[in-house]
């Protein structure tokens, strides 16, 4: 994948191209994104060489059933927490034998949930080396805040497989 500036979204063929490049893998866990994130990968010819497959677990306790978050910190949490996006995120991975696991979790709104702020939105990657999570503070209404989610987890997948690095 070619370096793009700090910030740019690189586009999910891009993201397929280097995935396949590297012969690795994907899988996405949604939550607020409801399959959106997936469905932008899929869109991409050739695609199906790389996405092992994703998990909409909108639900709180299919985050615990289906993608292994445990129960415990989603009683206390609440679904929109780091570790519940972490532990989203590497679920996915194991359950589907992927190299990457992306995950996006929040409240697109209009209504708070579980004293949560809408536009609150976490999402994270794991894979070889890679444990991280970013929290996002999105403006919008409801379509703005899921669209926002799925740009930031292309940009973190971006970002993963092609840091930039400083130069001298």
């Amino acid at each position: 994948m070619s370096v793009s500036p700090p910030g740019a979204l690189p586009t999910p063929a891009a993201l397929v191209a280097t995935l396949r490049q590297r012969r690795q893998t994907l899988a996405v866990a949604e939550s607020l994104t409801g399959g959106a994130l997936v469905a932008a990968v899929v869109d991409v010819p050739g695609a199906s060489t790389v996405l092992r497959g994703g998990v909409v677990a909108y639900a709180t306790d299919l985050k615990h059933t289906l993608l292994g978050v445990d129960e415990v910190l989603l009683a206390a949490e609440g679904a929109v927490h780091p570790e519940v996006a972490r532990q989203m995120a590497d679920g996915v991975r194991e359950r589907l034998g992927a190299t990457w696991g992306l995950a996006t979790t929040g409240v697109a709104g209009p209504d708070p949930q579980d004293d949560v702020t809408p536009g609150t939105v976490y999402v994270a990657i794991t894979g070889p080396g890679t444990d991280r999570v970013e929290r996002l503070l999105l403006p919008g209404g409801r379509a703005e805040v899921r669209a926002g989610a799925v740009r930031r987890a292309l940009l973190l997948l971006g970002v993963v497989l092609a840091p930039v690095l400083p130069t001298a």
